[in-house]
């Protein structure tokens, strides 16, 4: 695995008495996609949040580049190198696109931040367009775009992403993703839950499912998609709606 790996082992984790994780465990590589799908109600946000130090584990470990980072404080874990892009609250709507991408560099030591929000801007010819309109007034898919670039600015090593695609027209998700598959190539991991498993899954170098706080299946991302065991039980009824509005 590269240095950007992320392995999470027999996670637990839950709220005040509620436990949701049941011992789930993932790895990826700083090269790759991983989605991880399931049911609602399976677990696969508190993963995300526990892992970014949002939901405190009691148990298990979560080691990112080699170093235990269980129950790390975000701001830490962000200038580690592990993002996180929250599917709600992803951007500061009464704020400029940007002085939202400003707020992304403050993990960076000041003569960096300048050089890292142009490179974001540079890769999202979208948000340089926009760079004066106050976030709250963009569509859908264009927030869902800052909050890909607020997050980028801080040069993370690995992405965590919150349903990426969620309330989207599917010419934003095509969009979104589009993005996405680009992230990737340029050598940052991704991690994302995703309401939308058959385009996960088709994105993803590899995937997991997730049923009742537990691991229910892993494999290549193209795998999954033909497996009979989890078309049955789980593709079936995760397809996304688009949104009404239709915006991008």
């Amino acid at each position: 695995m590269s240095d950007a790996s992320l392995v999470v082992r027999d996670l637990h984790a839950g709220y005040e008495q509620v436990t949701v994780l049941r011992g789930v465990s993932l790895h990826a590589r700083g090269d790759e996609i991983v989605a991880l799908i399931g049911p609602n109600g399976a677990g696969k946000s508190t993963f995300l949040k526990a892992v970014a130090g949002i939901v405190r584990p009691t148990s298990g470990s979560v080691a990112f580049g080699g170093h235990d980072v269980t129950g790390s404080r975000p701001d830490r874990l962000t200038r580690q190198g592990l993002g996180f892009v929250p599917q709600l609250d992803n951007v500061f709507p009464t704020l400029t696109v940007s002085e939202n991408l400003d707020v992304g560099a403050q993990a960076l030591a000041r003569g960096d931040r300048q050089d890292a929000v142009a490179a974001v801007v540079d890769q999202f010819p979208l948000l340089r367009d926009r760079r004066r309109q106050r976030a709250g007034t963009l569509s859908g898919g264009q927030r869902k775009l800052l909050a890909l670039g607020r997050a980028l600015v801080g040069r993370p090593s690995l992405l965590l992403l919150d349903e990426p695609s969620a309330g989207l027209s599917p010419r934003a998700t095509d969009m979104v993703f589009s993005e996405l598959g680009g992230i990737r190539d340029r050598g940052i991991g991704i991690v994302m839950v995703e309401q939308n498993a058959r385009r996960a899954l088709s994105l993803a170098d590899r995937g997991y499912v997730l049923d009742m706080g537990r691991n229910a299946h892993a494999g290549a991302g193209a795998d999954l998609l033909v497996d009979p065991r989890v078309v049955e039980l789980y593709l079936g009824s995760m397809t996304a709606t688009p949104s009404p509005d239709g915006d991008a």
